[in-house]
């Protein structure tokens, strides 16, 4: 399987900004290439530093001026997903920012307490939350959590994403999400999808059902949102003026609901 995608963030800097950037593929590419400018001006590579689960942040300190970040990636083939440490699993137990599963823990055991086994619940609660909530773009705001999109009964993907392993968390079954470049969505962007601990494996779901899962392709993984945005500003004043996301494979595979998919 050969998978392209590409990237391209135009930025107002307004104010000396620290940046942190998770746009990259994880682990490794078979070529990429990233590349920025200010001021139509090249800088220098910036740092890198290590995100986890084989995902990899770029930092950059960026003075005012107009930035342009431009990434281009080509993975052939596909890498073995590992196993998860038992921190790997406490940690994607615990409520986090976006999901406050301790919040939820009512909901979860009414609608899915009698189902026995983590298979049995995450099939469920994608089912669920595939059929309580609608996609609607732009319906949701940064700082909505997981029991503000059930309330509003819409979202976007990272609204999916934070009430499948908000659910989850709460059923005991560990859950995180990934941030993704997704072949065949549509309209095309960065996604978030979520890996759920279906005790021997991470199991790859997603309750939008908007692209194939066999060929996303991992860019980052955390608890939530807050920890695989594709941009953070930690200090400055920033303002993102477009952005343009691509990825295609060379054969898009169908997808089946049912099947057992692995992040790779």
């Amino acid at each position: 399987m050969r998978r392209d995608v590409s990237a391209r963030l135009a930025l107002t800097v307004s104010e000396p900004a620290l940046l942190a950037l998770q746009v990259a593929v994880a682990e490794r590419a078979t070529s990429e290439r990233l590349v920025l400018t200010l001021d139509e001006r090249p800088l220098d590579p910036p740092r890198v530093l290590d995100g986890g689960h084989g995902g990899r942040t770029h930092v950059l300190e960026c003075e005012p001026g107009a930035l342009v970040v431009e990434y281009v990636a080509q993975v052939d083939g596909v890498l073995s997903v590992p196993g998860a440490d038992e921190m790997d699993r406490l940690v994607a137990s615990r409520p986090s920012r976006y999901c406050p599963s301790d919040r939820l823990l009512a909901t979860a055991t009414r609608e899915f307490g009698d189902l026995d086994g983590a298979a049995a619940r995450i099939a469920a609660v994608v089912a669920w939350v595939r059929g309580r909530l609608c996609y609607v773009g732009g319906s949701s705001r940064p700082t909505d959590d997981a029991v503000d999109t059930l309330l509003l009964g819409e979202g976007v993907c990272r609204d999916y994403a934070h009430l499948v392993i908000t659910l989850l968390r709460a059923l005991d079954v560990p859950a995180r999400l990934a941030a993704v470049y997704a072949p065949g969505l549509f309209p095309m962007d960065f996604h978030a999808v979520v890996e759920a601990w279906d005790g021997e494996a991470w199991r790859l779901v997603d309750a939008t059902g908007l692209a194939p899962r066999a060929s996303m392709l991992r860019i980052s993984t955390g608890r939530d949102a807050a920890d695989t945005a594709f941009l953070t500003t930690h200090h400055g004043v920033v303002d993102l003026t477009s952005m343009q996301v691509m990825a295609i494979v060379d054969s898009l595979p169908g997808e089946d609901p049912e099947a057992e998919v692995a992040l790779t």
